[in-house]
């Protein structure tokens, strides 16, 4: 295949192309709010599946779930609590990703969360990211646009190395200078469990509920 490469100032002119390419089950290598990831449909399990595909990513790691604003959240948890919505209120949108129970019946695959009964999601505030969510009108699993064990997705080139005609769409918007990801965490009996640390830290954490590393 032959990947497509867009430039960023062409995003406004594609942006609807670009939604159609999700839906039909493309993905596309994008800047996110922290790194470049490899974006595609939440719902559909075959384009899910590719992206494994694409990073030689262990099945048994489950993918991030981008949302552009609360209300997909009705389709994807069935719970949210009281710190879990402290923690949406102050860090959403940005680089905080949180565990939530999955919904019975949520259209999010079993491959998207590595078989388990829990989904991890982020409100994106990145430009091109909510963009291309409310575009398609779907929620897109994003993990690092690099294959899996090299570090992750900042350098321009250094994707294009390793994703050049395995992705169908990139969008270039220059190389990203902090490497952090985001921050994943999992409230459990009132504490915050920090899973991997990232651009959040502990401290802030502690404004929400007691915070522990794991």
């Amino acid at each position: 295949m032959r990947t497509e490469y867009i430039k960023v100032e062409k995003i406004n002119e594609r942006i609807q192309e670009l939604g159609k390419a999700v839906i039909s089950g493309k993905n596309i290598v994008f800047p996110t709010e922290t790194v470049y990831g490899i974006g595609a449909n939440a719902f559909d399990e075959e384009a899910c599946k590719r992206i494994f595909e694409v990073k030689g990513r262990p099945s048994k790691k489950p993918l991030i779930v981008l949302i552009q604003n609360k209300e997909i959240l009705k389709e994807i948890t069935c719970q949210i609590g009281e710190i879990e919505t402290k923690l949406m209120e102050l860090f959403w949108p940005g680089p905080l990703t949180i565990v939530l129970p999955k919904k019975k019946g949520c259209s999010i695959s079993n491959i998207v969360t590595a078989g388990k009964d829990e989904v991890s999601v982020r409100m994106t505030s990145s430009e091109i990211g909510k963009m291309l969510i409310q575009e398609s009108g779907v929620p897109i699993v994003a993990p690092s646009a690099n294959l899996s064990g090299n570090p992750t997705g900042t350098k321009v080139q250094d994707i294009i190395n390793e994703l050049g005609n395995k992705v169908d769409y990139m969008i270039a918007a220059g190389d990203i200078k902090d490497e952090m990801p985001s921050t994943l965490v999992k409230v459990q009996n009132g504490t915050i469990y920090i899973l991997r640390q990232g651009k959040v830290t502990k401290e802030a954490l502690e404004q929400v509920a007691p915070v522990k590393i794991i």
